[in-house]
């Protein structure tokens, strides 16, 4: 049995192997292709750096691959023949390690800002320290790391559509859990349950690590399709889902202030006028709305029609309500705004559709 207590990572853990298999396969791919062509059509006995550098070029993202390709190859050209040249000349050992270690790092800062290609042309260079290379193993480094680089752009070229889908998904479920979060507030607010409101509010800050993997995927979205020759036309999908990221970070900020002056209301205790409640309520349904044509890959304007009904009910001004009500219903307000804007509407058009504040 697994202790309560780890499994939420667990679960974290879990989506992340289930988001990254497909990577891991390409890698695993890539590794074979790489050894069996140093090995069997470049006849190198140990071709180490062929599947060495595969792995290094695909990484566990798809963004920057042909960047990193080119960046590991030239490191392991530079670390490769300097190394090859301070053996040759002053022999092996501690201190000529070092030395070779900085040269070929400071070569690579010269002609290169990227940290790879510095790193590698250290790392290179300490292998050729430690092994002590000759000339003829040198070439064969160099184009095993080629072979590895090559293998690693034609696997990233037939790469599968799955990235391109998944910041919609990621989209969704945060979608999905700024409406459960909203529903905790609303049950805290209706029943002045104060660890209710703090649990709601630690909700809504938790909220910033799935922006940080929506972010992730929807950069990957758009690199891939980039780079494979192959997923051209998903293009246009993958730009869209990475202008969510914008309002949905917005989103969340907002979401967090909502709870944040939730928790103060109840804490204190300040009335916020039931008209308010519902408002929040309402929100919650039309933000679970929203997700459920994400997550059906639907037209996201689909759900508009739910979020300007919430935007009409926001303009409703209470009279007797405090600051922290009035902060709450201007947070749904914003909140509104920014859903409106991942449902496909420009930031005027959404403005424009949350009408002024009027008393009754």
């Amino acid at each position: 049995m697994i202790p309560d207590a780890l499994r939420p990572g667990l679960d974290r853990g879990l989506r992340r192997l289930g988001d990254r298999w497909v990577l891991l396969v390409q890698i695993g791919v890539a590794v074979l292709l790489a050894w069996l062509v140093a090995k069997h059509l470049l006849g190198h006995a140990v071709p180490f750096f062929a599947p060495v550098t595969a792995i290094i070029c695909l990484g566990l993202t798809y963004g920057q691959r042909l960047r990193r390709i080119v960046e590991v190859t030239v490191g392991v050209a530079i670390g490769v023949l300097v190394g090859d040249v301070i053996v040759l000349g002053l022999g092996n050992g501690a201190w000529q390690m070092a030395v070779v270690v900085v040269l070929a790092m400071s070569i690579a800062v010269v002609l290169s800002s990227g940290q790879l290609i510095v790193i590698q042309a250290g790392v290179q260079s300490v292998f050729i320290v430690a092994l002590v290379a000759n000339q003829t193993g040198a070439v064969s480094r160099w184009l095993d790391a080629v072979v590895g680089g090559v293998v690693a752009l034609l696997i990233g070229a037939v790469a599968p559509t799955s990235p391109i889908r998944r910041p919609r998904a990621e989209a969704a479920r945060m979608v999905r859990d700024v409406a459960a979060t909203l529903r905790d507030v609303v049950a805290a607010l209706r029943r002045r349950d104060r660890a209710l409101a703090t649990a709601a509010l630690e909700e809504a800050r938790d909220l910033e690590g799935q922006l940080t993997e929506l972010r992730v995927a929807a950069a990957e979205g758009v690199a891939i399709v980039r780079q494979s020759p192959f997923l051209r036309r998903h293009a246009p999908s993958a730009h869209a889902a990475q202008g969510l990221v914008v309002p949905l970070d917005r989103c969340v900020r907002n979401l967090r202030v909502l709870a944040r002056r939730a928790s103060v209301a109840v804490a204190r205790p300040e009335d916020v006028p039931e008209h308010y409640v519902d408002l929040v309520a309402a929100l919650a349904d039309a933000a679970e709305d929203l997700a459920r044509v994400l997550d059906e890959h639907a037209t996201p304007s689909a759900a508009r029609a739910v979020l300007e009904r919430v935007a009409g009910l926001s303009a409703r001004v209470d009279p007797t309500a405090g600051l922290s009500a009035e902060m709450i219903r201007g947070q749904v307000r914003s909140m509104v705004v920014d859903l409106l804007v991942v449902a496909g509407l420009d930031d005027d058009e959404a403005l424009q559709l949350v009408p002024e504040s009027h008393l009754p």
